[in-house]
């Protein structure tokens, strides 16, 4: 018999596997998307400190259209690369957070491209 593959526990597992490279510093920090079936979210983490230094999520207030599309990444990339300028950060690391970089994930990193982080 076949066991259903459960998509949570891959992903978790490729997650790991992606984290055992992907290390945030005060220099360069971590940016972590996380995507839910209707919203995208989006941080910038200092893993020394422990610290998340900025935030962006589909769930805003000053977010207009709805969270589960590729504009909306695309939105939510630009919001985080506009906060994390505002807080001094130009290069950072991207962690995809066990996804393929495809669809939302990459538009978010678009997003943030252009926004103006390096990464």
């Amino acid at each position: 018999m076949f066991k259903k593959q459960d998509r949570q526990k891959s992903r978790e597992k490729r997650h790991l596997r992606v984290r055992k490279k992907v290390f945030g510093t005060a220099e360069r920090p971590r940016l972590a998307v996380f995507r839910s079936e209707k919203n995208i979210y989006a941080q910038i983490i200092d893993d020394v400190a422990g610290k998340t230094l900025a935030s962006a999520s589909s769930l805003e207030k000053d977010f207009q259209g709805i969270g589960s599309n590729k504009e909306a990444a695309k939105l939510v990339g630009t919001m985080i690369g506009k906060k994390a300028l505002d807080n001094g950060i130009k290069e950072v690391v991207f962690d995809r957070g066990g996804y393929i970089y495809h669809g939302r994930v990459q538009e978010l990193a678009e997003g943030a491209r252009e926004a103006g982080l390096q990464f």
